[in-house]
């Protein structure tokens, strides 16, 4: 399995502001696109290559990069595809190289570059986030060699033919000792007869004879010197056919199947966290936009106040006192600001870093609340129960020990095997058979192997009721967690329009000499409070709502709420 990159069109997006929420105060769009220029405006530049990280079998058809699994990952969820977007379009000439990774640096082989806009909205960097995490990628390469390696255990029943080709040269010498045979040789020929034990006549006396032990053992030498050498060459072809394994390879290829299974749950469990992290950063990207806003409008106010303090305090209306209190609220305004600015950087900076791209990226998806109920928890936990990873995780461990357990079980079992082998030569020999085998002693105790199957069938079914239960217990407490931010939205909103209130009389009275410059400031540091508790509210709710999705097992069914979600906060990007 390779993994690439691909050359992607960017999306042209410019800078604007979009309508305030339902229930927020608006700003004139000229202020907030002089705050965007001391916010980002050092981070106006054009998209670059970036890296993607997808299956080398790339296809035109946009649907195909949704995938973000290999093989059966079907069988998990359904809930593996990312958001459609005009960023997914694969370059018309796919041409492999090595690119440098802009974040760690590092070369990235059989790649392509992948162009990412700075302004993105939620659904672009889930599918920008697909084919640019590293992890995602790490994970497919983890299912790919689970799959190859269980097609590989497919084959082991299969005959195995093999040839065989030989060639050697020989040499062989040696001194053999032949003085003990030869002596042997001496005296049994000597002694031949002498004591047959048969009764025969006496023999007359014959004249004397030669000494015939003597006369064959001089044709016997002592020694022999042995030499010889050659050179011998064969050439054969045989098989092997494992016709009976009493289930062996089913098993082994079962438990592997059930490996790649888990790979599957791990890689999903990997992307919903990935999709939450990314939802994290992004909408805390937006918040840290809109408190810098906020900030920024604060201090403009400020300056208008201290303006009109100088002026009073030139014409005796207000004491010196009154005069330093409100310089001291600008200075301390104008140090909130840059703060804001600098929080706002950094998260738009960690939101760049999850997206591997070496400048800012600007999201366009504003913060939400929606002022419809959520459906009831029971819900959820239904969904929790049906297409949570974690329990797919479960089920392939189950599956894995079941398989090993079957295995265990063919120990005694026999093995019949076909074999055969012939020579290839002029007068060829040749050899076939079938063998059966059985194990009879020794090797892995069957009985101890049974119970540890056993054992981890047992764990698997009581990690499955742990795992329900954690889980219904979490998506309960993050239910709890959106429904609660969501009733405190709505309940400072009714804080944010009194604070709005009070400042606009508190400015009206320090014209007229009714109120201080200390009441102004008092009430402009409880707006801004207000509007900020509220916008965190809305965070809340959303992080919370994010968090639900992924506890459910469908972290992608966010996007159906953030689209029918009827308040919407301000932002300060919005792509054309």
């Amino acid at each position: 399995m390779k993994f690439v990159i691909s050359s992607l069109p960017s999306a042209i997006a410019t800078i604007m502001l979009i309508g305030i929420s339902t229930h927020t105060a608006a700003n004139s769009n000229t202020e907030i696109m002089s705050k965007d220029k001391n916010l980002i405006s050092k981070d106006e530049i054009s998209p670059i290559a970036t890296t993607q990280i997808i299956d080398i079998n790339y296809t035109s058809d946009a649907n195909a990069t949704n995938n973000s699994t290999v093989g059966n990952s079907k069988k998990l969820t359904a809930d593996t595809e990312a958001a459609s977007s005009v960023l997914v379009q694969p370059s018309s000439t796919l041409t492999l190289d090595t690119l440098v990774d802009p974040i760690t640096h590092k070369s990235i082989a059989n790649s392509y570059p992948l162009e990412v806009a700075s302004f993105l909205s939620l659904e672009q960097a889930q599918e920008i986030l697909l084919q640019v995490s590293p992890k995602l990628a790490a994970n497919q390469a983890a299912i790919a060699a689970s799959e190859y390696q269980t097609n590989a255990l497919k084959t082991l029943d299969n005959p195995f033919v093999f040839a065989q080709l030989s060639a050697s040269t020989y040499n062989v010498q040696e001194d053999i000792d032949l003085s003990t045979l030869k002596n042997g040789v001496i005296n049994g020929v000597n002694n031949a007869g002498a004591n047959t034990g048969a009764i025969v006549p006496p023999i007359p006396p014959l004249p004397d004879l030669p000494n015939f032990g003597e006369m064959v053992g001089d044709r016997i030498p002592d020694s022999y010197d042995f030499k010889r050498s050659g050179s011998t060459a064969g050439a054969g072809v045989g098989f092997a056919w494992p016709v009976y394994t009493a289930g062996r390879t089913t098993a082994l290829t079962g438990a592997s199947d059930a490996r790649t299974q888990e790979a599957m749950a791990d890689s999903i469990l990997d992307k919903n966290e990935l999709y939450n992290t990314l939802i994290e950063r992004y909408f805390k990207a937006q918040l840290a936009i809109i408190a810098a806003y906020l900030r920024e409008d604060a201090y403009d106010t400020l300056q208008q106040t201290d303006h009109m303090a100088k002026r009073l305090y030139e014409e005796g209306f207000i004491s010196r006192v009154d005069r330093l209190e409100a310089q001291s609220a600008l200075a301390d305004a104008k140090s909130e600001a840059v703060n804001a600015n600098n929080d706002a950087r950094l998260a738009m900076i960690a939101l760049q870093r999850l997206l591997r791209t070496d400048y800012r990226i600007k999201p366009t998806t504003p913060l939400f609340v929606s002022s419809r109920p959520l459906p009831d928890v029971s819900y959820f936990q239904n969904l929790a129960l049906s297409h949570h990873p974690g329990l797919q995780k479960v089920a392939a461990k189950r599956a894995q020990a079941q398989k090993l357990h079957e295995l265990s079980d063919t120990g005694h079992k026999p093995t019949v095997m076909l074999y055969g082998y012939g020579q290839v030569e002029k007068d060829p020999s040749w050899i076939a058979g079938i063998s059966a085998s059985w194990k009879l002693w020794g090797g892995l105790d069957k009985t101890a192997s049974l119970a540890s199957s056993n054992a981890k069938i047992r764990q698997a079914d009581l990690s499955e009721i742990e795992v329900s239960d954690n889980l219904l217990l979490l998506v309960e407490k993050n239910w709890n967690d959106v429904n609660n931010a969501q009733s405190r939205y709505q309940a400072l909103q009714s804080n944010v329009d009194l604070a709005t209130e009070v400042l606009r009389l508190r400015r009206l009275g320090l014209q007229e000499g009714v109120n201080t410059t200390i009441e102004v400031v008092q009430a402009q540091t409880q707006a801004l409070k207000a509007r900020t508790e509220q916008a965190q509210a809305a965070n809340a709710y959303v992080q919370g709502l994010a968090a639900l999705m992924q506890s459910s097992g469908t972290p992608l069914a966010f996007n159906a709420y953030l689209n029918a979600a009827d308040i919407r906060l301000p932002t300060l990007y919005s792509e054309q």
